[in-house]
């Protein structure tokens, strides 16, 4: 059996000749593939406004910096993601503070939240950047309720989330990332993630002058928009009228998108077949697999699974050429959020589900003969 890794991109040949056909035009970067890449994906997830950027970190950064995040705003974030969710508020000079996981969607756990902006004085908090970890999605709707309550606005960290939906009080399917609770979604397009594109990320939105921010920011604070401008030399002025970045993606990477973006929806169905899968073959089992309810439909960026012995397991596995991954060291344990303050035992619930956590194989390439294989050699380890 070859090497099984825990997440694998799918490139096909729509895809190269896609790119191909862009090398092959008038336009590598700045052109008309990433407009569209935009258009088709606001599309997928329902939003009326999308912006490109170059991977998940820079939609993050760009976020914050577009509500306003600066020295003195203090926001709230999870410890059970990557260390880019809370980085994007340090970026930008604020400080971040962060709230325990639920015990069984891994989430935000929005009680623990509610209690936490309940004791701080009005005012302290000024966003909460919840995190769709796992594909799981937040469920917006309740966050929205807390979020006005304390005058909050949430940036949505939907990196492993594309495609994933849940079910609102009024009985209405909410697609991840359409903007009907938070004010900013995010996504990355990294090739371990649903969509490809080497690098790459997407921010999503339904606030006109938040996508004209994000838009300028996006490339340098530049604007050649004459009704914009402040001055109006001719046809070749342009004006810097914010300090902003080149966060741009390129056309290559955008058609590569955009071919990637027709078959998302078939990938996260295989994704669900395999985590079904799964869920079969480890009932009985001393393992504890993913949440699930009738409410969510789930992305399963990841399968994660927690185990008593996840290191015993995850050596047993690699010997096998299987290459589970552990997801992830809590980020207020991480060196830097420590030296700021941080320290064990001060989130306990995510602290307990780092020591048991393995995520298993999980793409939509992946074969039933080898997750088969990836089964056996679980269960194998387990009895």
């Amino acid at each position: 059996m070859k090497n099984i890794s825990y997440g694998r991109q799918y490139i096909s040949q729509d895809d190269i000749d896609a790119v191909v056909e862009t090398l092959q035009s008038d336009f590598l970067t700045q052109g008309p593939k990433v407009v569209e890449f935009e258009q088709n994906f606001a599309k997928y997830v329902d939003a009326k406004y999308a912006v490109a950027v170059s991977n998940g970190t820079t939609a993050l950064h760009l976020a914050a910096l577009a509500l306003g995040v600066c020295e003195g705003v203090k926001v709230i974030t999870t410890p059970l993601t990557f260390v880019a969710s809370a980085n994007c508020v340090k970026y930008c000079g604020g400080e971040i503070d962060f709230v325990d996981i639920d015990p069984q969607t891994y989430l935000l756990d929005l009680d623990k939240l509610e209690s936490k902006l309940a004791d701080a004085p009005k005012g302290t908090y000024k966003g909460v950047i919840p995190v769709d970890f796992a594909g799981y999605p937040i469920h917006a709707e309740r966050l929205r309720q807390i979020a006005d309550e304390y005058n909050l606005w949430i940036i949505e960290d939907a990196c492993h989330a594309p495609g994933a939906k849940f079910i609102d009080s009024k009985g209405n399917e909410q697609k991840t990332g359409n903007g009907s609770y938070s004010d900013i979604q995010v996504f990355s397009f990294h090739p371990v993630k649903h969509i490809a594109t080497g690098e790459g990320g997407m921010i999503t939105t339904n606030s006109k002058e938040l996508f004209d921010k994000l838009s300028l920011l996006r490339t340098h604070g530049i604007t050649r928009d004459s009704g914009k401008l402040i001055e109006n030399h001719g046809g070749w002025y342009y004006e810097m009228q914010e300090l902003g970045y080149n966060y741009r993606l390129c056309d290559i990477q955008a058609a590569l998108g955009v071919s990637q973006l027709n078959r998302a929806e078939q990938g996260v169905l295989k994704r669900n077949a395999i985590a079904d899968k799964y869920n079969m073959a480890f009932q009985g089992l001393d393992i504890k697999t993913p949440f699930v309810d009738e409410q969510s439909y789930h992305a399963y960026h990841l399968y994660i699974i927690q185990i008593g012995d996840r290191k015993g397991l995850y050596e047993h596995l690699r010997s096998n050429n299987i290459f589970a991954q552990v997801l992830y060291y809590p980020v207020h344990l991480q060196p830097y959020y420590k030296n700021l303050g941080w320290k064990r035992g001060d989130l306990p619930v995510v602290e307990k589900y780092y020591e048991n956590c393995l995520a298993l194989p999980m793409f939509p390439t992946l074969s039933i003969d080898e997750q088969s294989f990836v089964i056996e050699k679980v269960k194998e380890f387990v009895k």
